[in-house]
């Protein structure tokens, strides 16, 4: 009887192990883009995300304004921001998406303080890429990320 049971417990466990790392298995190889639906603040916020062997190899977060700027690239922007959020686009834009490459799934990523509303953008494209990706769907997918 103990051993049916610890065989059970067992099989649960690795069950429960193999559910965890699930969320991006069957990634197919490709490039696939979330987009934010509407501009907000002057821009549109992006996700591109290539994956190679079924796992994420590269992301690109960011955003656009209405003329294809990118704004990490936006100097003035940068200086007022850091100085009134203590971050910047460059920064905090990196850090999502390495974490993203580093966990390979948007969720169990930490806000950085000072860009809590591209956080919340970021989760819902991250979620949206990533499913994406799971299809197969290579066309750019748009995501209602207001709040």
């Amino acid at each position: 009887m103990k051993r049916t049971i610890s065989i059970a417990l067992l099989c649960l466990l690795l069950l429960s192990l193999t559910a965890c790392g699930s969320e991006t298995a069957g990634l197919q190889d490709g490039y696939y883009t979330a987009q934010a639906a509407e501009f907000s603040h002057g821009w549109k916020e992006f996700i591109t995300i290539m994956v190679k062997g079924g796992n994420i190899v590269s992301v690109e977060y960011n955003a656009e304004n209405a003329s294809g700027f990118i704004k990490s690239w936006d100097n003035t922007y940068m200086q007022t921001m850091l100085h009134s959020n203590g971050t910047y686009p460059n920064e905090y834009t990196r850090y999502y998406a390495s974490q993203l490459l580093e966990k390979q799934r948007g969720d169990g990523i930490d806000a950085i303080s000072g860009a809590s509303s591209s956080y919340a953008s970021f989760q819902k494209l991250a979620a949206a890429v990533v499913e994406q990706a799971l299809q197969g769907d290579s066309s750019i997918i748009i995501v209602d990320t207001s709040e």
